[in-house]
């Protein structure tokens, strides 16, 4: 038997999960369905050089192994809707696919808010794709005027870049500080005057209530304010949202991704299904080192979860020996992001410990170790600059976590 193995998602994940199928021993077909018209490509550069250079899909391109060589690959047709009774996919020009085995890897799209005529989208630019980026790309003439909706990493990102391309950046957020809401107030008043030191003009505190059209560009209507900023270009960097319209009506947990067991295995009320798994962005589940459910988009996330899901797919399909009940499935959140005035890394999950933030090495307004805790213990770390330290922080703060565990189990 080889059992036909279909991957929803073209992306990071869905290329890791194609990847580690092969390295556990399916042998069976796998075909990658890609709503995007290109092969994987690395996005963080997007916000970066690429934006700045123009993207150039081609050298953003992952590299192909030889192990996915026969894998198929089919490109620009999007999930629109799921038969797990008929083991059935539909996509969006009426094509069907028959599968044994199914990962969901869809990833997330760009949030927008209602901030058009009518409470519809507004004349805004995203960032996701290669696409958004060329889009964004174009307009960045030196003396543009850039607004940016949402102060978070791709905001903060965005916003460095720009500027350094000599365009004039305001960037608007609700909250008191730039990335408040995932680092805290303190980190985030650092992180305003780095950038606000190379052209970046913050609005914070304030919400927006419309954008609209104008014979000269935009305007940004403040929301309790009559005041206005005019514009050339508007990005909004608000965030995301889950793709998992296509899975509706399946009888799956869909509150805040997909719910996944804790070998990401997706579970249909409440019971998880051997032939079924998540990776990626999209998957939500149970991790032991936190005592909750997790959803995490972090770049390294999709590699981490690929690894264990194509194990749990491929036992569940007779491929593979099954998988030790005894070995908890514990990856470590990862991310980093280059900001004017040094490197951020991220490891574990500081917004859980936003009320108890902690400066454990250096000052807040230079190269810092940053520690954040929940019931008195570490469950989040954040370096700004300090690389010759990862390895010592990022160690103690597995031990930590660990211990949680063994106290438990």
């Amino acid at each position: 038997m080889n059992p036909r193995v279909l991957v929803v998602g073209g992306g990071l994940a869905g290329l890791r999960a194609a990847e580690q199928l092969r390295a556990v021993g399916h042998t069976g077909s796998i075909e990658v369905i890609g709503g995007e018209a290109h092969l994987p490509y690395n996005r963080p550069p997007l916000t970066k050089h690429a934006l700045v250079a123009g993207p150039d899909v081609m050298t953003l391109m992952f590299p192909r192994r030889a192990s996915i060589e026969n894998v198929r690959w089919t490109l620009g047709r999007r999930a629109v809707s799921l038969d797990l009774d008929g083991s059935t996919l539909t996509l969006d020009d009426g094509s069907t696919r028959d599968f044994d085995g199914l990962v969901v890897a869809t990833g997330v799209r760009s949030r927008r808010l209602p901030l058009g005529d009518g409470g519809g989208p507004a004349p805004t630019l995203t960032l996701r794709t290669v696409e958004d980026a060329m889009a964004l790309h174009r307009g960045l003439a030196p003396g543009a005027r850039v607004v940016v909706i949402g102060a978070g990493f791709i905001g903060c990102e965005v916003a460095a870049t720009v500027a350094a391309r000599g365009c004039t950046v305001h960037v608007l957020d609700p909250l008191p500080a730039p990335l408040a809401g995932v680092l805290g107030p303190e980190l985030g008043t650092s992180v305003r005057a780095r950038l606000e030191a190379v052209g970046v003009t913050f609005a914070l505190g304030v919400g927006v209530a419309r954008v609209r059209s104008t014979p000269t560009g935009y305007a940004v209507h403040l929301a309790d304010s009559a005041e206005a900023i005019a514009a050339d270009i508007v990005v909004e960097a608000v965030g995301s949202v889950p793709e998992i319209d296509w899975l509706a009506g399946q009888n799956l947990d869909l509150g805040n991704g997909i719910g996944c067991d804790g070998e990401l295995k997706v579970r249909r009320g409440g019971i998880p299904l051997a032939n079924v798994v998540a990776v990626g962005d999209v998957a939500r589940f149970p991790h032991p080192w936190f005592g909750q459910e997790i959803r995490v988009e972090h770049w390294a996330w999709p590699t981490d979860l690929a690894r264990r899901a194509a194990a749990t797919l491929a036992a569940g399909l007779g491929a593979a020996p099954a998988l030790a009940s005894d070995a908890p499935f514990t990856p470590l959140p990862s991310f980093w992001s280059d900001l004017p005035g040094g490197r951020i890394q991220s490891f574990g999950l500081p917004p859980l410990g936003l009320s108890d933030v902690r400066l454990l090495e250096g000052d807040w307004d230079g190269e810092c170790a940053v520690g954040y805790h929940r019931e008195g213990r570490l469950v989040g770390l954040v370096l700004v600059g300090l690389a010759s330290r990862m390895i010592d922080y990022r160690t103690a703060l597995i031990e930590d976590l660990s211990a949680v565990v063994r106290s438990t189990g």
